[in-house]
């Protein structure tokens, strides 16, 4: 760890963050959400093969394959079933609000080294973000 986050106390405070995020309710319910989904199995497998056919199929299309009907009314009805799973979409949405959460810590910390100073609500609107 630098030096600098040691002898200033930043590494202090970077724990409190985190504790505070960890806290939170709306994170515990979402880090539930992805541990339900990640004992679930079926859930597990259900996904990881609509992600593999979803792929196979884009790299089937960029390299100038033309997909007939069959494979993507097939991949579709994969899909529609794979959302049709609760434990999938809790997932799904956790997951993209976890990234979100993770963003938005991520673009106030780079924007404060940047700027030299904490940035205001109207520095984050005007580099086309939030938090």
């Amino acid at each position: 760890m630098s030096m600098i986050l040691e002898e200033t106390g930043i590494a202090a405070k970077t724990e409190e963050l985190c504790a505070a995020i960890v806290a939170q309710e709306s994170f515990v319910k979402l880090q539930s959400q992805v541990e339900k989904f990640l004992s679930d199995d079926e859930a597990r497998l259900q996904y990881q093969s609509v992600h593999e056919s979803g792929e196979a199929l884009n790299n089937k299309q960029r390299s100038g394959v033309e997909l007939s009907e069959g494979e993507i009314s097939e991949f579709e009805q994969a899909r529609e079933q794979l959302l049709k799973n609760t434990v999938v979409t809790d997932f799904m949405s956790a997951q993209k609000e976890l990234q979100e959460i993770q963003k938005g810590i991520g673009q106030m910390v780079s924007m404060t080294l940047e700027l030299g100073r904490v940035p205001t609500e109207d520095d984050i609107a005007s580099a086309g973000g939030g938090c």
